[in-house]
């Protein structure tokens, strides 16, 4: 089934800046700025940095309600075919659907140019058009791979205060996010902008459903608080999937629990955001 998709172009990969020193040894690697970094779907960072202080340098992230609205109405698809039956015909019915339904919204001339783009990108991800998608990280570099857009959550912050929600994945081996994925696996995390910490009962699971379209391995996990990622907030939440070497493209969706100390737990959701990653 999974053999039948095939992929588009999501390969914008920045290098880092090295500062100029007068010394023997060039000196480490630096992020680029906030703004450059939020821009790119695909970046290398230090192998020693913390995913404390990576998912910090997401804080500044904005979304558009209406675009994250248009934008998750793919992701059903998506989910089903990370869950659906191993059929040929059901992969090539699936594939024409999802194919369908972003070509229906591309058409939408009140759509912003934001969301065509982003719809055209995952057009050419499925049709071929736009060759073999995201670029494979060098060896021992530790790429990181922004999901397609940021989402809303409704309420999570408080009654009539919504969280953005960034999500991006780190292809193996690598020591982000702890405990780190090995060769052939990609860790998720995702974070909810200006929530509290993570409650220890997450009442209704964020959820990543993937797929390899590489290999045809599919997986439904929940994302946990087991790795405590900013334990005293923003409310982050990760998982390792075995997914194998190949193009990965995933769908995290479901609800989250936060609660500060003395407070009663906060339950939201968040709609759906869709990524894609290539694990060497």
């Amino acid at each position: 089934m999974r053999r039948a998709l095939t992929l588009c172009a999501l390969a914008a990969t920045a290098g880092l800046a090295v500062p100029t020193q007068a010394v023997a040894q060039p000196a480490p690697p630096v992020l680029p700025d906030l703004a450059g970094l939020v821009e790119l779907p695909q970046f290398e960072i230090p192998a020693d940095l913390s995913v404390e202080s990576l998912t910090g340098l997401l804080a500044g992230v904005r979304a558009n309600p209406e675009e994250v609205e248009a934008l998750a109405s793919l992701a059903p698809a998506i989910i089903g075919a990370a869950v659906g039956p191993a059929d040929v015909a059901d992969a090539a019915d699936g594939k024409n659907d999802l194919l369908a339904q972003a070509k229906e919204l591309l058409e939408n001339s009140e759509l912003p140019e934001s969301v065509k783009s982003t719809l055209q990108r995952v057009i050419t991800f499925l049709d071929g058009s736009g060759g073999g998608g995201p670029d494979l990280p060098e060896p021992g570099a530790v790429v990181i791979s922004q999901f397609l857009y940021p989402t809303i959550g409704k309420g999570c912050i408080g009654d009539s205060q919504d969280s953005v929600g960034t999500a991006l994945a780190v292809a193996g081996p690598s020591h982000l996010p702890p405990p780190g994925p090995a060769a052939g696996q990609t860790g998720f995390v995702f974070t909810a902008l200006g929530t509290a910490p993570a409650a220890g009962e997450q009442q209704q699971p964020l959820t990543l459903s993937w797929v390899n379209v590489s290999n045809g391995r599919t997986g439904t996990q929940p994302l946990t608080n087991d790795a405590k990622i900013n334990p005293d907030g923003p409310t982050t939440l990760s998982t390792i999937a075995d997914t194998g070497s190949g193009q990965v493209l995933a769908v995290i969706s479901g609800g989250i629990t936060t609660q500060d100390e003395g407070a009663d737990p906060r339950s939201c959701t968040f709609l759906p955001t869709v990524g894609l990653v290539a694990v060497p």
